[in-house]
């Protein structure tokens, strides 16, 4: 990306985001944006519980927009709709800077990735301990995306799965979050090459879901529409999967 644009960590309670802008004003939009739907969210879960610890879909009714994003995307992979949570801040996050102006808005939320943008985005691989984590990425070009990588052994995030990493690009970063979870708690087993096809398989039923990129001891596989595959030099990442 290029280098006249703005960029702020920023973290509130669980939520640690990267923001990045054309303008400064931007980054403060996102901010309250992110503040204001966690807020509503959190009011939420104090009078329906269920939906914090649900494994599976929840069905809501006219209820805060973040409620209704976490349920539909939740209901499409067919997991809990917390899965979906960091995902959607980031998308609402985005849809409130581009509202405000901004041509380039980019949201990282715990390696969830939510972009809008006039230029190329370059997002590194985060997979823990795997030789391939932080050293390559991808080049995103199509705009509105949502990017979200699941693991089985380094995230904190509760996967049944073994993968060290599964991406997921999808329409929006709430999708691919949950996405992520479904296909992630299917890769297991000794059968190495067996699981990356499943989790595949399983991504690609989603409707949304653009590509997958999946790694699983030491078998790479990728499916679908999967951005340019880059070199990263993490100094200069706009934001990290």
């Amino acid at each position: 990306m290029k280098k006249n644009l703005a960029k702020q960590v920023f973290q509130f309670k669980e939520t640690n985001c990267t923001i990045i802008a054309d303008d400064e004003s931007a980054i403060n939009t996102a901010v309250s944006s992110i503040r204001f739907h966690r807020k509503q969210l959190e009011r939420y879960i104090q009078a329906h519980p269920k939906f914090l610890y649900s494994l599976q879909p929840v069905p809501v009714d006219n209820e805060p927009r973040i409620v209704r994003l976490m349920a539909d995307a939740s209901e499409k992979a067919n997991v809990g709709p917390m899965a979906a949570v960091a995902g959607v801040l980031a998308d609402l996050a985005v849809e409130d800077m581009v509202l405000a102006g901004s041509e380039v808005a980019v949201v990282e939320n715990g390696g969830e990735v939510s972009a809008v943008s006039n230029q190329p985005v370059d997002i590194a691989l985060s997979a823990g301990d795997s030789p391939l984590s932080r050293q390559i990425g991808f080049r995103l070009k199509e705009f509105p995306v949502g990017v979200a990588t699941s693991s089985g052994l380094f995230s904190h995030a509760l996967s049944f799965g073994e993968a060290e990493a599964v991406t997921i690009f999808a329409l929006n970063a709430g999708l691919a979050d949950a996405a992520a979870t479904a296909a992630g708690n299917l890769i297991k087993g000794d059968d190495w090459s067996e699981a990356v096809e499943r989790g595949i398989k399983e991504a690609l039923r989603i409707e949304g879901v653009r590509g997958v990129f999946i790694v699983y001891r030491g078998i790479v596989g990728k499916a679908g529409q999967v951005p340019q595959l880059i070199k990263v030099n993490t100094e200069k990442e706009a934001g990290a999967v």
